[in-house]
């Protein structure tokens, strides 16, 4: 999470949807950089709402923004799949080594997701507080030149974007069940991403 005092603007750190990119770019000109623990670091609105909110306003941040990135929910659920292959989890129950990303995504779409699957849900990330507190502006993750164009009116800097935290490469293909299968059970997740700009 990037805090930015100034500009009256929080922005959220979805998971896998580059926020460690921007943390490395816009870092140094945070008034605030939370980067541990990750319940923090990735705090979702309800956490915002119930932790910061109160902090900020407390010292006159009445009027903070928010602002998330959501990511196409297939191309999100790869990123995870492909992260959780990576060698310091072998062994572990949240490893994906040596399954299919279209097994994966069968588990996730499971009402009891196993610990591989549990990766969250971007729609809850984001969703709103019933005292009003929400996403200010919701950018998609496929939609770099528009995020970044917002950010260097809104923050006055340009912004040189490192590539960070790059899962490596591996087959994403799913079947036709599959995906009618996600996009049936996830539909918030997709609907969420379609309204974003």
């Amino acid at each position: 999470m990037l805090v930015f005092w100034k500009s009256r603007l929080v922005m959220l750190a979805v998971p896998k949807t580059g926020t460690s990119a921007y943390e490395k770019a816009l870092g140094p000109m945070a008034s605030m950089v939370v980067n541990d623990p990750p319940e923090l670091k990735h705090a979702p609105v309800y956490r915002y709402n119930r932790f910061f909110r109160p902090m900020f306003e407390k010292v006159g941040g009445e009027d903070m923004e928010l602002l998330a990135v959501i990511r196409e929910p297939i191309s999100w659920l790869g990123s995870w799949y492909r992260y959780r292959q990576r060698g310091f989890l072998e062994g572990k129950p949240t490893s994906t080594r040596g399954m299919s990303f279209d097994d994966f995504c069968q588990a996730y779409a499971t009402g009891d997701r196993p610990p591989f699957a549990n990766v969250g849900s971007q729609a809850k990330f984001v969703e709103p507080r019933p005292n009003g507190v929400a996403v200010t502006h919701l950018f998609k993750y496929e939609n770099q030149s528009g995020l970044i164009a917002f950010l260097e009116d809104r923050l006055g800097t340009a912004i040189d974007l490192p590539r960070e935290n790059v899962s490596p490469r591996r087959d994403t293909e799913l079947s036709a069940e599959t995906e009618d299968k996600l996009r049936r059970k996830c539909a918030d997740d997709f609907d969420i991403w379609n309204r974003a700009t």
